[in-house]
């Protein structure tokens, strides 16, 4: 029987966006952060559909866009995000909240959250992610996602809740 885990979303599209980032040409800390972001944006988004948060005024918003200076920033396209990222002396890192992303506290969530099973789950991923030329792995990563990741309750019974994640699912979409 193939492996499986109880997991909730977050970490999965945290990893598979980390992985999809690497497939894509990012260094492996470079895309740990990057994996990070999308999981978090997708996370707010989702929080606010579901009344969970409250989105900044565009003020505020404003107010943080004027304060980056030229050049610091950019976006990278990642399962749809639009992740910003800034320039560092170890390389680009995902930024959340104007912070950069610290690739090894991302590491530390990820080995908490699939503890055993990450190194099977990775390498699933990474295959699947391979199944594909890059160009294409860049349009389909989030659809790729959707039909892997744990199901869990809609709404807000779902936020944070586990679901099963079948990594022979994700080893089959591969072939």
């Amino acid at each position: 029987m193939a492996e499986t885990i109880e997991v909730n979303r977050a970490p999965v599209l945290t990893l598979w966006a980390a992985v999809v980032a690497e497939r894509l040409g990012f260094a492996r800390n470079e895309a740990l952060t990057l994996g990070r972001a999308v999981a978090g944006l997708n996370a707010y988004s989702k929080g606010v559909r579901l009344g969970l948060f409250t989105p900044s005024a565009p003020k505020n918003v404003k107010e943080r866009t004027k304060a980056l200076k030229h050049g610091e920033t950019l976006q990278v396209d990642l399962l749809g995000r639009a992740v910003p990222v800034t320039a560092t002396a170890e390389g680009l890192r995902a930024l959340s909240k104007d912070e950069a992303i610290l690739p090894e506290s991302v590491a530390r969530y990820l080995d908490g959250k699939f503890g055993h099973a990450l190194s099977a789950a990775r390498a699933a991923m990474e295959r699947l992610a391979r199944s594909l030329p890059a160009e294409q792995l860049a349009v389909e990563a989030f659809h790729l996602y959707e039909q892997f990741r744990p199901e869990v309750p809609a709404g807000v019974k779902g936020w944070g809740a586990k679901g099963t994640l079948d990594i022979g699912r994700i080893v089959d979409l591969a072939k």
